[in-house]
């Protein structure tokens, strides 16, 4: 049973940083390719980022592009976000993902954490 569990997320005021982890169990880790999604207060959840099996290749949302990097630590069996000149607007529960299949670079992923709490003050 794949479990993820997030964690960095907190209080922090715009222009601040923040590194996201999502430490990974019950899975062969680098076999699986991981994302980053989030959820603001009503609104859908829009993916943020991914990450390959290897950690080749990355793919980012337009909106984080220049600000926030994943990578990840096949080692630890973790994935990073890490989140650069926070806005309010990136106000959101940020969630983990995992995926073994090719559809995770269209952002389809089957595995799910429970998110993380990051708050921007203006």
């Amino acid at each position: 049973q794949v479990q993820l569990v997030e964690s960095g997320g907190g209080l922090v005021q715009a222009g601040d940083s923040l590194r996201l982890s999502c430490a990974a169990s019950g899975l062969t880790f680098s076999s699986y390719a991981m994302g980053w999604f989030r959820q603001a207060p009503g609104k859908e959840r829009e993916f943020v980022a991914s990450i390959s099996w290897t950690g080749v290749r990355t793919y980012y949302a337009d909106f984080v592009k220049g600000r926030f990097t994943i990578f990840r630590d096949n080692a630890k069996n973790t994935v990073y976000l890490r989140m650069n000149s926070l806005q309010p607007e990136d106000t959101a529960v940020y969630y983990c993902a995992a995926e073994d299949g090719a559809a995770w670079a269209r952002g389809d992923f089957r595995s799910w954490g429970q998110g993380t709490q990051v708050t921007v003050s203006s």
